[in-house]
């Protein structure tokens, strides 16, 4: 080579260099720097290898009415907690896409409004909606995404590099009484129900009791006949009985009359946040006795309690209606005081408006204050009866943990605080893959 070409090949060589380089450096940055909610690179790094090959399963995520539309594809990285770019990017194998209906309090005239004879076929409208947005999904998108009927289908499609939905439902109420609604939707997929949301059903109490619905606490004692013959029901069609959000009398009773392990898809521990929402040291016990699984929430308000800052400013709210001061947590997340039942529907949604604005703007709990409840729960339970969700699109999300993309970030937390890959395999999804074998096997179809 001549002095000149190789000055020029020195001249062309460097910046070329320089620019792989700089290109290597970025693509180290963009897998295990960005986005790593600041755990070591060492940390990141047997992360992003475990999360590569595990399988994942996030027990409770909502499907949003508007899923699927412009703006909202599946397909696309789009404003929503979940979809299939997002799940791709944080290699989350599956999730229980959860169909739900509830009386939708908030729309039509005069909002927001009592319960009218038409609030269980919007509720029934919505349930099918939202079925019919999944099955588009899969539909639409066979080689990304499909329907787990059976956890060995679960692991084929995870196997395959598919997107495994398995499909919940959570809220009697549109059911009505109609047992047969459980047959009906168990054939058309659905392998989780959960009997309880906001208010009390004909089926079970709440932990949440709605005074604007003229709800009381433990207005059933727990189950009514039809949630006791629903229990059977359920067990006899292999679908697995979700006890969050229920009353812990409900729970205690379910505990008594299934046969099979129960699953509660997306609470928290009582101890952490004091509200009946989140399940008490007995609760959690009774899953476990029956070989269940409690899967601890990603919700942060349920994580750690609302700052001082935030109950003050609901106690000043609080006085404007003429309520007493807060003397715990449980009014402060829901507008529940009894005097509720007697107010105007106008009167309500003034001041439930104004309570949820403020605990909407309590600054988000983080992965440390999710890997607390999975402490504590691992603590009293056991690692083989603890699992992961995220409730997201219905209220979920953390700091390091905003959407399915971050799912990275939940293992990262875990092998920061010591859990073997076994145990963390277990966490999140081992446990409840055990749990739906096992109801799936004591299904008795003949006897319904």
């Amino acid at each position: 080579m001549t002095k000149s070409r190789s000055k020029k090949a020195l001249f062309i060589g460097i910046p070329l260099a320089l620019a792989v380089a700089i290109g290597g450096g970025f693509l180290v940055w963009d897998t295990f720097y960005k986005g790593n909610a600041g755990y070591s690179l060492s940390i990141v790094k047997q992360a992003d290898e475990l999360q590569n090959r595990l399988l994942s399963f996030d027990s409770h995520i909502t499907v949003p009415l508007e899923f699927g539309s412009a703006g909202n594809e599946a397909d696309k990285d789009g404003p929503g907690q979940f979809d299939l770019v997002k799940a791709a990017k944080g290699r989350l194998s599956g999730a229980a896409l959860t169909i739900f209906g509830w009386p939708e309090i908030w729309n039509g005239p005069n909002a927001p409004h009592r319960p009218t004879a038409g609030f269980v076929d919007a509720a029934r409208n919505d349930q099918e909606v939202r079925y019919t947005i999944i099955s588009a999904m899969v539909r639409d998108f066979p080689e990304q995404v499909a329907i787990a009927y059976t956890p060995d289908d679960f692991r084929r499609l995870h196997s395959e590099g598919k997107f495994a939905i398995f499909i919940s439902m959570l809220n009697a109420y549109p059911l009505g009484n109609d047992l047969n609604q459980l047959d009906k939707w168990a054939a058309r997929g659905m392998r989780m129900f959960g009997f309880s949301y906001v208010g009390n059903n004909d089926w079970a109490d709440s932990s949440r009791p709605l005074p604007f619905f003229n709800d009381t606490p433990d207005a059933l004692n727990g189950l009514s006949d039809t949630g006791k013959q629903a229990v059977k029901r359920l067990n006899d069609l292999g679908v697995i009985i979700d006890v969050s959000q229920m009353s812990s009398k409900a729970l205690e009773q379910v505990s008594q009359l299934s046969r099979t392990p129960l699953v509660a898809s997306h609470s928290a521990p009582r101890a952490l946040v004091d509200i009946p929402r989140n399940l008490s040291d007995k609760d959690m016990q009774r899953i476990k006795d029956t070989g269940g699984v409690v899967q601890i929430v990603g919700f942060g308000t349920y994580l750690r309690p609302l700052s001082q800052a935030s109950q003050d400013k609901l106690n000043t709210l609080r006085s404007q209606f003429d309520l007493p001061p807060l003397h715990n947590l449980e009014m402060a997340l829901m507008p529940g005081d009894a005097i509720i039942t007697v107010w105007p529907e106008q009167r309500f949604g003034q001041y439930a408006s104004g309570l949820y604005d403020i605990v909407e703007h309590e600054p988000k709990a983080t992965l440390k204050d999710y890997g607390d409840a999975i402490d504590y729960a691992v603590k009293k339970i056991g690692i083989d009866h603890v699992g992961i969700s995220s409730d997201f699109n219905d209220g979920g999300g953390l700091e390091g943990w905003k959407d399915v993309s971050e799912t990275r970030n939940v293992t990262a937390e875990l092998l920061q605080r010591g859990y073997s890959e076994a145990d963390i395999a277990k966490l999140w999804g081992g446990n409840f893959l055990r749990v739906w074998d096992t109801v799936q096997k004591a299904a008795n179809p003949i006897s319904q």
